[in-house]
Parts: structure tokens; sequence; C-alpha cells
């Protein structure tokens, strides 16, 4: 159903994150002595360098909760983070985040510790079949590992996981009470982007075939960051167009997927933007940062500057603070003041709100 588009995007979502170079020389992650991944260090290893160099909020106002859930239904693990806030004070509107090709439920700890300190639960989810685990295992094997991992299959998991997760969070009696069942929002990053868009609303029609619809109806608002577009379709507007929630993308000058053969840059964001909900009433807002990298929006420092890298990362964070605030919250101001505030740090910032 979603093959069409996918055999286009598929080089788009699964080479984003520098797989050709990683395959070519070599570089990827270490190994234990026993020949298992040290993911883990890795992770926290990064959280740390990002303490460094961006402020973090204290570990006292925030609370993280492991969980390991498992949908028997479809006989896939669906792991996740939970940073909630730690002062427990009152139900939290929650966000679910959905990773890039190749992530785990700890990256983009930057965002979710502080929403969690800023009085939102952030859950993020681990995809099993697109997840970090991609990295390990025989090298001549890697791309037909990618390949599954943008296969139709694996996207259409992907929202389900999304679906399971706020299911399974919901009802647990633990944790259900600090959540506010009514404020739900979705957030991701690249593949994430395009998981968060179908759970939004964004829907593909085939010839002869059933509309495909995946939309998650208890998701109000949702964060798209560096987005790729929808391709091969004869109306890809028709796609967005369904998407009836306040949407912000956020993007940057040289947010750029390059790969043999193909490019996808700015210009493509821009045009997700545009198609993205009713022309005449949709909400939404665009911010593009100057510079930049198509990396530089995971944990990762250094790539997109390494001055340019922190700043932008402390910019998004308020940015989607305040996205939240005026959509899930009623407040708008936070989020009509965001752009003076970082003018320097934009190329170009556009808003309905």
């Amino acid at each position: 159903m979603l093959s069409r588009y996918l055999l286009r995007a598929r080089l788009c979502l699964v080479l984003s994150l520098g797989v050709l170079v990683a395959a070519c020389t070599g570089n990827f992650p270490p190994r234990g002595d026993a020949g298992e991944p040290t993911a883990d260090a890795m992770a926290q290893a990064r959280q740390e360098a990002l303490a460094r160099a961006l402020p973090m909020p204290d570990d006292a106002a925030v609370q993280s909760v492991y969980l390991d859930w498992h949908d028997a239904e479809r006989q896939r693990d669906v792991p996740a983070k939970l940073y909630l806030p730690a002062n427990g004070v009152g139900p939290a509107p929650l966000v679910v985040f959905s990773h890039g090709l190749g992530g785990s439920r700890e990256g983009y700890s930057y965002l979710g510790r502080y929403l969690a300190a800023h009085g939102y639960a952030s859950l993020h989810l681990q995809h099993r079949g697109s997840d970090r685990a991609l990295w390990y295992g025989e090298r001549l094997a890697l791309i037909g590992r990618l390949q599954d991992a943008a296969s139709e299959a694996e996207v259409m998991h992907r929202v389900r996981d999304l679906r399971f997760a706020l299911d399974r969070v919901l009802a647990d009696p633990a944790l259900a009470p600090r959540l506010d069942a009514q404020r739900i929002a979705a957030a991701g990053h690249s593949y994430g982007a395009n998981t968060v868009l179908l759970a939004a609303g964004a829907r593909v029609q085939r010839d002869g075939a059933p509309l495909v619809d995946l939309r998650e109806p208890r998701i109000r608002a949702a964060v798209l960051i560096s987005a790729p577009p929808f391709h091969g379709e004869r109306d890809p507007e028709a796609i967005t167009r369904a998407v009836a929630v306040p949407t912000l993308h956020v993007t940057a000058v040289d947010d750029d997927i390059r790969v043999p053969g193909y490019f996808s840059g700015l210009a493509e964001r821009r045009e997700l933007f545009r198609q993205t909900g009713d022309a005449q009433a949709a909400r939404k807002a665009l911010a593009v940062f100057t510079g930049g990298s198509h990396s530089m929006f995971t944990d990762r420092l250094g790539t997109g500057g390494l001055e340019h890298n922190p700043r932008v990362k402390a910019a998004t964070r308020e940015l989607a603070l305040a996205f939240f605030d005026a959509t899930l919250g009623g407040q708008a101001q936070a989020l009509a003041r965001w752009p003076e505030r970082h003018r320097a740090l934009l190329s170009d910032y556009q808003s309905t709100f």
C-alpha cells in the first residue's frame, strides 16, 4: 500500500544518518570485550557531553522510568523511556517521541528532560525494527537490514508502536494518574517525523486499494523535525492535507539528505510545511535555523557546528515547549515571543497562530 512512496523515499529514510559513510569507512559503534554493543555506555557518554555543552535540568526536577512492553498481537517488543516531572503536581500533558532510523529510547534526551522539567511527560519510544540494532551484526548484511527497516511493514509497525505505547502507559496504574489523557501530542525526527505525520492524519491512497489511514485520534498536536517529503505520489498535497492537528515544522538551511543520485533539502521541507493541513484553517509554524545539518537535532554534538549545535538544541527545545503550551495549554504568548528571542539563529520563521 505504501510501497510506491517507499521505493522513492527509502534512501532518504535509510541513509539519512550517513549510513554510506559508516559502511565504507567502518565507522560503526564500538563493541564490548565479548563482541556485544556498548550502546548504553555510548548513550550515557553522549548525554554527559550534552550536559557539559548545553544547560540541562537538574536531576531532582526529572524522573526517568524505563518501560519494556511486549505487543503479543504483533509479537513485537516496544521499549520506551518516560521522562516525568519529579514534582508530580497534577496530571502532566504527554508527548510521545519517535526517533529517526537507527535511534533508541535514549535519544533526544535534551528534549525529553527539558519538557519534563517544565511540566510535561515525554515518552520516548524505541522502534525495534528500525532502531540502533541495525548498526550491529554482520556488516555485509547491513544494506539488507536497512531495507527491511524502511519497508512498508515497518512504516506501519512504527505507527502501531505509538498507539500501543499510548494504550499501555495510560492503562498503567502507577503512571496513568500522573498523565493527562486529554492533552497528548507527538513529536519525531526524520523517519520519526514521517511516523508522526501518519499518526496525525496523513493518508495514502492507492489506485483500486483502500485508503491507508493510520490516524491516532488522541494526538492533538505534532512536532515534525527534519521531515522527509512523500515521494512518488501524483498528488502529495492530498496526503498531508488531511492532517487536522496543529503542526510545528523544524529544519535548517543545511538540513540535507545526500545519497548517490538523490538529494533532499530545505526546499522540500518548506513544501511539506505548505502542504500540511487545510490551506485556509491550518494552525502551523515553520522554524528554519541557519546552517546546521540533518543530524544536528539528535543528541549528537558537533554536527552542524561546535557552537551552533548546542545553541540550536536550546532554541529547539524552547520552541517545542512554547508550541505545546500554545496547543495543549492555550497559552500562545511564549510561542509569539520565541522568534524574537532567537532571531540570530533563524533564517526564516512563519506562523499562522
